[in-house]
């Protein structure tokens, strides 16, 4: 075979490919062609359907809304709410939710005494509770910084196999820092009387209060043995003072010129570096006094008096009035499938 009829042959294949792939990519915009041209029939369809049947769907949400407004404004009672934004430590943040859970069972349940005693508060008070919820503030810095402090404290070799990302699908919403607790009532007053009984029902808990004084004596010895080793570097640099002092008077009796000073402003520096140190570890041991000297700490109380709750999925005229137009709408393609299945078994 010569090496033009292979050269021919060679372009014919190429051309061969090219018209295949020409008819993939054709068929291809074809259908995405066809897709977009039913979703905008579709839409079509839609807004004609609208249009023949406007004045009837408007006069169901018309209807749907006077009922509701009749439902909304004959309401025995307004749903107030409160919330408080809590910071627990030692992991005592499942034994909260799960307090939490429990009071929200009492209140669907209509358990009023025992909410009267769980709360220290009268019956009529414990009758007005409507909802207890409580849910972790999102936040990703409590993430890495929890996986920060791991890597910290373990083996390095250990910390090679486990990943941030492994380590971010572990995270449970027990394991974040805040914590915002939500309280409904019909009563706008009572919220003031609740936070220190949900407080009590988890600072009572005696494995928490011996976690709370160990770490407690922890940190204070740790405190007390970072001063005692300051006061030490402090009396240790007036020490390289006086030798620099007595150096500086021989270096100025004479012409010889004494190489030790390099050697004391070196170990000064390092001195001070460690001085340094030792100052950022006291100031983060008095941070941790003050963020875990409680159980739980309270970084946002409740509100003396609650706000009212006004959302569109409470509100009567807005669920009746949407209720209306949506059982419309549907009694209308009911009828109109109705009407093509009889046409179509004729």
């Amino acid at each position: 075979m010569s090496k033009h009829q292979e050269s021919r042959e060679e372009e014919i294949d190429l051309g061969s490919l090219f018209i295949l792939i020409g008819r993939g990519f054709s068929r291809f915009f074809n259908f995405i062609g066809f897709i977009l041209k039913k979703i905008y029939f579709f839409f079509i369809y839609i807004l004609l359907f609208v249009k023949i049947h406007f004045l009837k769907i408007i006069i169901a949400g018309l209807i749907g809304a006077s009922v509701g407004a009749v439902l909304e404004y004959s309401k025995a009672d307004k749903i107030y709410a409160s919330d408080m934004v809590l910071q627990p430590n030692f992991k005592s943040s499942r034994q909260l939710y799960n307090n939490i859970e429990f009071y929200n069972h009492l209140v669907e349940q209509e358990s009023i005494s025992s909410l009267s005693a769980a709360f220290n508060i009268s019956e009529e008070e414990a009758a007005s509770l409507r909802k207890f919820e409580i849910e972790p503030l999102l936040s990703d810095n409590d993430v890495v910084e929890s996986y920060y402090n791991l890597i910290h404290s373990i083996d390095s070799t250990a910390i090679n196999n486990y990943s941030y990302n492994d380590f971010k699908s572990s995270f449970t919403e027990y394991d974040y820092k805040f914590h915002k607790l939500h309280v409904e009532s019909v009563n706008s007053t009572v919220f003031s009387k609740l936070g220190e009984s949900i407080l009590a029902s988890v600072v009572s808990n005696q494995y928490f209060n011996k976690l709370k004084s160990l770490n407690k004596e922890n940190l204070y010895r740790s405190d007390s043995i970072l001063r005692k080793n300051l006061y030490q570097l402090d009396t240790l640099r007036k020490v390289y003072m006086e030798v620099m002092k007595e150096e500086s008077k021989k270096n100025s009796q004479g012409t010889i010129l004494n190489l030790g000073d390099k050697e004391v402003n070196v170990k000064e520096l390092e001195l001070f570096e460690i001085s340094r140190t030792i100052n950022k570890d006291l100031k983060e041991i008095s941070e941790d006094i003050m963020k875990e000297s409680e159980i739980i700490n309270v970084v946002s109380n409740f509100q003396p008096v609650g706000y009212e709750i006004k959302s569109l999925d409470r509100n009567y005229i807005f669920l009746l009035s949407a209720l209306g137009m949506l059982l419309v709408i549907c009694f209308l393609l009911l009828k109109k499938l109705n009407s093509y299945l009889n046409t179509f078994k004729q």
